[in-house]
């Protein structure tokens, strides 16, 4: 397993926090908003900001035509496919436990890498998936009966954790020969144009001004979560091994949990406390420095 240097162990602190706070704000966005279309606008504002970095630190925005297909390929999976099931999936559901479901992705990316990649998990990799998915199951004990009328929020959860699982195998082996940045804006720019087709054509019956509230969630999103913490992730993802990148960040679910907890009123019970516990241990099979 790899050891983390002092900057990756700072990104990753700094994307735990704002990735784990934005559940409940999601959550509270989309209660005045289309989905897409809150999502959508959120997109919006973190591209000029992309630009703006990009032209800060002199990085050109040109990618070789020849690796337009793989961008593409990277963008539908990382991208596209899970922001946009994901956000039609928690209107749906709690914030918790959208936030639960929407992290099985570590678990799909340890098998997708196993089973399709020929990665070589070691003992202490697969006991902290094992502690992943065990957390999981218990976070979700008391919602069993709850799920079952959201039926089809399940699964879109489900199936965006697991695009996005087999978007961090593809960036982490993509040979794209660019620059991070230029990556990351062009992802997000491709989506933001995907994303504004969806929303044109499946909500613009439902569009109306947000309250303040809203613009405020819309604000924490464009700016922190794609403006920044979009880009944390692909640095995470691209410099360290796929199982590390994915089970280091367990704890944005259970950050997402207990903040929704304490915004809405949801009551925490012992499988609550239970998973915690497991997911810090999935965390530190993949933190601890190996015996040298």
């Amino acid at each position: 397993m790899p050891t983390f240097s002092r900057r990756q162990l700072v990104v990753l602190v700094l994307l735990t926090l704002i990735w784990g706070l934005n559940w409940p704000i999601m959550k509270f966005g989309v209660a005045d908003l289309p989905p897409l279309t809150f999502r959508t606008i959120s997109f919006w504002i973190a591209l000029p900001i992309l630009v703006q970095v990009l032209r800060a630190q002199g990085v050109g925005f040109a990618v070789p035509r020849s690796f337009w297909p793989r961008l593409l390929v990277l963008t539908l999976t990382n991208m596209v496919a899970w922001h946009a099931l994901m956000i039609v999936a928690i209107p749906m559901l709690s914030s918790g436990r959208a936030a639960i479901l929407g992290y099985t992705m570590p678990i799909f990316s340890a098998v997708i890498g196993s089973f399709f990649y020929g990665d070589r998990l070691s003992a202490r990799a697969w006991g902290g998936v094992a502690a992943a998915a065990i957390g999981v199951v218990l976070l979700l004990w008391n919602e069993m009966q709850l799920l079952g009328g959201s039926t089809l929020g399940v699964a879109l959860m489900l199936a965006s954790a697991a695009a996005w699982a087999l978007g961090v195998q593809q960036l982490r082996r993509s040979q794209v020969p660019v620059a991070l940045l230029t990556l990351s804006f062009w992802m997000v720019a491709l989506t933001c144009v995907a994303m504004t087709m969806l929303a044109v054509v499946l909500e613009h019956r439902h569009w109306h001004w947000p309250g303040a509230g809203t613009w405020g969630a819309i604000a924490y999103n464009g700016v922190l979560v794609l403006g920044f913490a979009q880009v944390a992730w692909f640095y995470l993802a691209r410099t360290l091994p796929p199982v590390a990148s994915t089970l280091s960040v367990m704890m944005i679910p259970v950050i997402g949990v207990f903040t929704g907890a304490w915004w809405l009123g949801e009551v925490l019970r012992w499988q609550d406390w239970s998973a915690v516990g497991l997911m810090v241990l999935a965390i530190v099979s993949v933190l601890w420095p190996p015996r040298r």
